[in-house]
């Protein structure tokens, strides 16, 4: 069976997923949701996708469309998800589920209602770096006592990934600490039971905090220091240090060194170093299999109750 899929969102991260998908077996991407409809038909002729359209709920009327992938505005992430489910698609999310608890919480209800595959785009979870120190946790080999994580960016704009102008605001706590939340907990095999935040000034323009210091404590006593920044005019991106009871990691993206800085082989973990494409070859895999995927809705939801226990404490700060 062919899963066919639409994708609304042919952004930077769209884009991605585009790539990854050319290289899975058996799935067909037949309909791109764009908000600017030429760019749209630009990337659609590239990729070769038939339909191109702005309206996502055109792209869930086509009865042959069996999944969707979401990569749009965090703030639609959730009303979109519902509509996929409601018009019995399955449906892959990208981070964050939402900017609020409670609608978060709806769409895991109406996963369970519906029985469908609803996923969220934890990529971490899927990189083969991190997958390689999630085995050695498994086999019982290293256990996690303290993760410190740097999340950096330069954005003092508004703009993507490509350097192009965003119509929406990221934001450090919503889309990236739910990263490092989420996968500490995944990673320490235990749930969070304390967490702490601080903010630096708000951004006068994009009306967010550009700075920010998270810490986390899991119940098996482990804990994890979170630095983000959209100020940092240096090397770019999240840098995760795993310190444990038999070894020291460094994982920088799909690669991975011990705390001597000797290079650890990844490339044999999974099928593909690429872990956006991993991440759609589960989503694909649990709908073909019937079965609830890693990342599912479900589980990180956990994560986003932290995020807005944080969210209160800030504000309250």
């Amino acid at each position: 069976m062919t899963i066919k899929v639409a994708l609304a969102g042919a952004g930077a991260f769209g884009i991605k997923h585009l790539d990854g998908i050319k290289n899975i077996d058996g799935v067909e991407v037949v309909s791109l949701i764009s908000r600017d409809l030429a760019k749209t038909q630009e990337v659609a002729d590239k990729y070769g996708i038939p339909h191109v359209t702005t309206k996502l709920e055109d792209s869930l009327a086509i009865k042959e469309v069996d999944a969707v992938i979401l990569c749009t505005p965090t703030q639609m992430h959730a009303s979109q998800s519902i509509a996929c489910l409601e018009a019995g698609k399955h449906v892959q999310v990208e981070i964050p589920l939402c900017d609020i608890l409670s609608e978060g919480q709806a769409v895991v209800n109406l996963q369970k209602q519906t029985g469908l595959v609803a996923m969220c785009g934890h990529t971490r979870r899927f990189n083969p770096s991190h997958q390689y120190v999630h085995k050695k946790i498994k086999a019982g080999e290293f256990n996690i006592q303290q993760m410190d994580v740097q999340t950096y960016f330069f954005r003092r704009t508004n703009m993507n990934a490509l350097g192009q102008p965003r119509s929406w605001t990221d934001h450090l706590l919503w889309h990236h600490a739910a990263h490092t939340v989420d996968l500490f907990a995944y990673q320490a095999g235990s749930p969070i039971v304390k967490a702490n935040a601080i903010q630096g000034p708000i951004h006068k323009d994009l009306g967010i905090a550009m700075d920010m210091s998270i810490q986390l404590k899991a119940a098996n006593g482990a804990i994890c220091t979170l630095s983000l920044s959209f100020n940092n005019d240096g090397p770019l991106g999240t840098f995760f240090r795993y310190i444990g009871d038999t070894a020291t990691y460094i994982a920088r993206y799909d690669d991975l060194v011990n705390g001597k800085e000797e290079k650890i082989d990844v490339s044999q973990v999974d099928v593909s170093m690429n872990g956006i494409e991993l991440q759609d070859r589960e989503f694909f895999a649990a709908i073909r299999e019937g079965r609830e995927p890693n990342a599912s809705v479900a589980q990180v939801l956990p994560c986003y109750q932290v995020l807005h226990d944080l969210e209160q404490q800030l504000n309250a700060g």
